[in-house]
């Protein structure tokens, strides 16, 4: 519930965020009229966002074993790839996302309403859909899906209340300081996916050593426990771990934390707050 919680927070927050300016800039402009086909565009992402997580469900659960370890492998890969990307995109483009959505509903509005509800939608739709596929590989790595989705529920309700607050001018959130610390969470959920896709080609034989443990604590730890559950869905401890398994999941954290925390030109700072003002 905690590594859904948090994926569902940092993800959704960007979301309300990138509305709120969205928003913010189109009423301060007087253009309220272009109201419509925004909040068009960003229901027809949330839709894809669905779409998206029913597919990979649906899909999931049609598969023969082989084929869902296959599936559940790559799908693992795919959201560590897109997760590892997006902290550093939000990282890099904090201090310009106001002004370069500014600049994009500018232009759109020159097209018409329908360039309006493409640009809302793309916006909206780059969260969404990585939420989708990231939340999907962890409810596959935590292995308890009841309470993945509590996790789900509040990480996203928080996520809106948050963006309607921060619009409303209602609460201040040091975003430089948020997006840092859900950021080292998130590599940290990251990588505990990135050591359950491995497993999953170790089942298939396609990477070796599936048996070749580091350790095994299930005498101790059961797999389906709340405690075995709780570790896997924080920092992608497993019960039964392979050196392959905890090689790369401690080289991906140093290989990303450390860059990624680093002092850069691109590291958000204070003018990251700029982000939600209109």
């Amino acid at each position: 519930m905690l590594s859904t919680f948090i994926i569902a927070l940092r993800e959704g927050l960007e979301a309300a965020l990138i509305v709120g300016i969205l928003v913010a800039y189109i009423v301060r402009t007087d253009r309220r009229h272009f109201l419509k086909p925004l909040w068009t565009g960003v229901a027809a992402a949330l839709s894809v966002t669905f779409a998206l997580g029913a597919f990979l469900s649906f899909t999931s659960a049609e598969l023969s074993d082989r084929g869902e370890e296959l599936f559940a492998g790559i799908t693992s890969f795919i959201a560590v790839g897109l997760v590892t990307w997006m902290v550093f995109w939000m990282k890099r483009t904090a201090r310009t996302l106001r002004n370069e959505l500014h600049g994009k509903v500018d232009t759109a509005l020159t097209g018409g309403p329908i360039s309006l509800a493409l640009v809302a939608f793309f916006a909206v739709a780059r969260e969404g859909l990585e939420t989708a596929l990231f939340v999907y590989t962890n409810f596959q790595t935590v292995g308890a899906a009841s309470t993945a989705t509590v996790g789900l529920v509040l990480g996203l309700t928080l996520a809106v209340v948050l963006g309607y607050l921060i619009y409303n001018r209602s609460v201040k959130l040091d975003l430089s300081k948020f997006f840092t610390v859900t950021g080292v969470a998130l590599v940290i959920v990251a990588a505990g996916v990135l050591s359950y896709g491995i497993h999953e080609f170790q089942e298939l034989g396609w990477i070796p050593g599936v048996d070749d443990f580091l350790w095994d604590v299930t005498p101790w730890i059961a797999k389906e426990s709340i405690l075995a559950s709780l570790l896997s869905g924080t920092v992608g401890f497993d019960t039964t771990t392979s050196f392959i398994q905890f090689i790369a999941w401690s080289a991906y954290l140093v290989a990303v934390l450390v860059p990624y925390l680093s002092k850069g030109k691109g590291q958000q700072s204070a003018p990251a707050a700029e982000k939600v003002k209109a």
